[in-house]
């Protein structure tokens, strides 16, 4: 009954040997379809075994009732519990999780029921809090009108904590089969119907695709003819209007029936489409419309299309190019004539005879864009010849009026060629004179400033005023004017050369016609200058020599009083240092009494005074010196203010030295110092005059008394 097959037949006999060999048959049937009963044997159902008989039927029932049951790619339990939940989905109060306690309320089975068959159950009067009415409302009707056997009891439901899973999952299972049933029942009544509309269906796309195809082979054989007239039109405009039709039947004519064969080839995939996927024979269209016959025609459309386009734009071509290369022509040769407006005149000027070197370079770089211009329009002069060439042997009606204008342009080409090679040569000639010119200029000016500076240095050395004060001032002066003397024909030679340069340039002046826009650039010392400043230099060198002489001659007397004062200067003044120091020793050694030492004095100064006359002699000739302005004298170290200082200080030292004698003996007198006490004195004073210098310091002279026997 599960399988619709049929098994062995069993065996008739009562004995239990008989039984569970029937047993094992079908035992072994049920493994046969994959399915694994662990741990049940036939002896144990024939023995009555109630827990293994009762898992026997649980596990046929979950083989052949559950386990074929399969949503969305999940099977048995879960795909049943899955369709459960999608089909209670939209309803209040069911929330199935499970297959017990999610069911004990009875909306769950309601649900199903009125999902599939609402007109059975009104789920609108249920109540969530009545599940012994909601669970025998659903088993009555599941039994009464789905043929569905009523396998639980709603009170045993209600007063168990956890209903039977699997007796609430067997039972759900059946609700699930029914109404699988009867969905496949009502799909192969949708399938009939669908079946008749693509049938009809198919039949309109056949006579559309007959229609489509007869109008556009038709339009095809109207149009080919008219693509194929090569008939050629005189005029530029009447081309023109033949190449606007095309033109619109390209735009507005041909894109409507490009659409209509795109659609009439879809057509026809989708008939033969329909007609395969329904096991229906293909359709084959009338003869002479299949796809491929308008395919055929369409390509001579397509190729007459192409040819026509290809005459028409040849012939337009051929117009335009006849009307373009005499515009063009035309065109080149007005731009050619004005560019060469004036040009002749230009080239036949004569500026650079007046112009300086920078001018002439400038002339010359301008010279040489011009010809780079000149280059540049070459090819424009060979393109109005190749247009009037070309127009001659497309014969072109104006085409001897175009021969003599393009003659013309190129006789004065040529021309403009001549003069431009006719003016180069003459500005490189002329700047190469005037670059000659430029660099004796600058040669001249520079061996004129140097000389020039010379010149005025010597004039400034010739005249400037000297003052010495040796004679061997005056004679380093004289040898340097007798050098100075020696370089004057070397000078005479260097003054004579910046000259023959100064003539070099004239001379080319003369002999080439240049015309000199101004002086020398690099100097404002002319020749006329330079001859003058020479003059001057030789008129200076005689005066030179004769203020020299004179100047030897006054320093050579100068050089006579210098001795002669240095030779008396040299003798009195170590006169005098003598004096000074025979003095200072007398007074520190005196022999003899105070009054022999007293008149030893006194005949020393009379000595001195003796010397006097010396002295003024010497004061007359340092008299002279001084009228001679003559400030040292090497043949002495003594001058005369030293001689007068020391002169003073002799007869000072001997005054006060013979003063002292004096006091001596008025102190000896009214002391009543004897002689020998005086010479105790003298020896201890000189004792103690440790740097003999007749003076004692405050502790030498401390000393000295404590040797005397003073108590300090």
């Amino acid at each position: 009954l599960l399988l619709g097959e049929r098994l062995a037949k069993p065996e008739r006999g009562k004995m239990r040997v008989h039984k569970i060999s029937n047993v094992n048959k079908a035992l072994d049937f049920i493994a046969s379809k994959g399915v694994k009963l662990v741990s049940i044997g036939a002896e144990e159902i024939v023995d009555g075994n109630v827990k293994m008989t009762l898992g026997m039927i649980w596990t046929i029932i979950l083989r052949f009732a559950i386990q074929d049951i399969s949503v969305e790619e999940t099977s048995a339990k879960e795909g049943l519990l899955l369709w459960c939940q999608r089909k209670t989905a939209p309803y209040k109060n069911v929330n199935i999780q499970n297959f017990h306690i999610s069911w004990k309320d009875g909306l769950g089975f309601c649900a199903l029921i009125h999902r599939h068959r609402p007109e059975l159950i009104d789920y609108g009067k249920l109540r969530k809090d009545d599940p012994l009415t909601n669970l025998n409302t659903a088993f009555d009707v599941a039994e009464k009108y789905l043929d569905i056997p009523k396998m639980l009891d709603a009170e045993d439901i209600i007063g168990t904590l956890r209903p039977d899973e699997k007796a609430i999952m067997t039972y759900v299972s059946c609700y699930y089969h029914a109404f699988s049933g009867a969905q496949k029942a009502e799909t192969a009544a949708n399938r009939i119907c669908k079946v008749l509309a693509v049938n009809q269906e198919n039949e309109q796309l056949m006579e559309d695709y007959e229609k489509l195809a007869s109008d556009l082979l038709e339009w095809i054989r109207r149009t080919i003819p008219w693509l194929e007239n090569r008939a050629p039109e005189n005029t530029m405009q009447a081309m023109q209007q033949k190449l606007e039709d095309f033109r619109d039947y390209r735009r507005l004519h041909k894109p409507p029936k490009v659409q209509e064969k795109c659609q009439l080839e879809i057509n026809f995939n989708t008939l033969q489409t329909k007609l395969r996927l329904s096991n229906r024979p293909a359709f084959m269209p009338s003869e002479g419309k299949m796809v491929s016959d308008i395919n055929n025609a369409w390509g001579g459309l397509e190729q007459a299309e192409k040819g026509y386009e290809e005459w028409l734009l040849n012939e337009i071509r051929r117009l335009e190019r006849l009307d373009h290369l005499a515009e063009k022509f035309r065109q080149k040769a007005s731009i050619h004539e004005s560019w060469t407006d004036g040009k002749e005149a230009m080239l036949q000027q004569k500026d650079y005879e007046t112009a300086t070197l920078s001018e002439i370079k400038a002339l010359l770089k301008k010279h040489e864009a011009f010809e780079s211009d000149l280059a540049a329009h070459q090819d424009r002069v060979e393109q109005i010849a190749a247009i009037a060439q070309e127009l001659n042997e497309l014969d072109y009606y104006d085409s001897p009026s175009v021969n003599a204008r393009c003659q013309k342009i190129c006789d004065q080409w040529d021309n403009l060629g001549a003069l431009t090679q006719k003016r180069r040569e003459a500005l490189e000639r002329t700047e190469k004179l005037l670059e000659t010119i430029d660099q004796l200029y600058l040669e001249y000016a520079k061996r004129a400033a140097p000389f020039n500076n010379w010149m005025e240095g010597a004039m400034e050395d010739l005249q400037d005023t000297f003052i010495v004060h040796t004679i061997e001032e005056i004679q380093g002066l004289t040898t340097a004017h007798e050098q100075f003397k020696a370089t004057l024909p070397d000078a005479d030679k260097e003054r004579q050369a910046i000259l023959g340069i100064h003539n070099e340039v004239s001379k080319i002046v003369q002999t080439y016609h240049v015309n000199m826009a101004g002086t020398n650039p690099y100097t404002t010392i002319t020749p006329h200058e330079i001859n003058g400043k020479w003059e001057h230099v030789r008129q200076l060198v005689p005066r030179r020599d004769q203020a020299l002489m004179e100047e030897h001659a006054r320093q050579q007397q100068n050089e006579r009083l210098r001795k002669q004062f240095g030779a008396q200067a040299n003798v009195i003044g170590p006169w005098i240092q003598t004096k000074m120091e025979e003095i200072g020793r007398i007074s520190i050694e005196m022999h003899g009494t105070l009054e022999d030492q007293l008149n030893h004095l006194r005949q020393y100064e009379k000595s001195i005074v003796n010397y006097k006359p010396k002295i003024d002699q010497l004061e007359g000739d340092h008299q002279q010196i001084q009228e001679a302005l003559i400030f040292d004298n090497k043949h002495t170290n003594y001058t005369m203010e030293h001689i007068r200082v020391g002169w003073e200080q002799l007869l000072t030292t001997i005054a006060r030295t013979i003063n002292e004698v004096e006091n001596q003996i008025l102190t000896r007198d009214a002391k009543g110092i004897s002689q020998e006490q005086m010479n105790e004195f003298r020896a201890s004073f000189n004792h103690f005059d440790r740097k003999k210098t007749g003076m004692m310091d405050c502790e030498d002279f401390r000393a000295c008394l404590i040797s005397m026997g003073y108590n300090m």
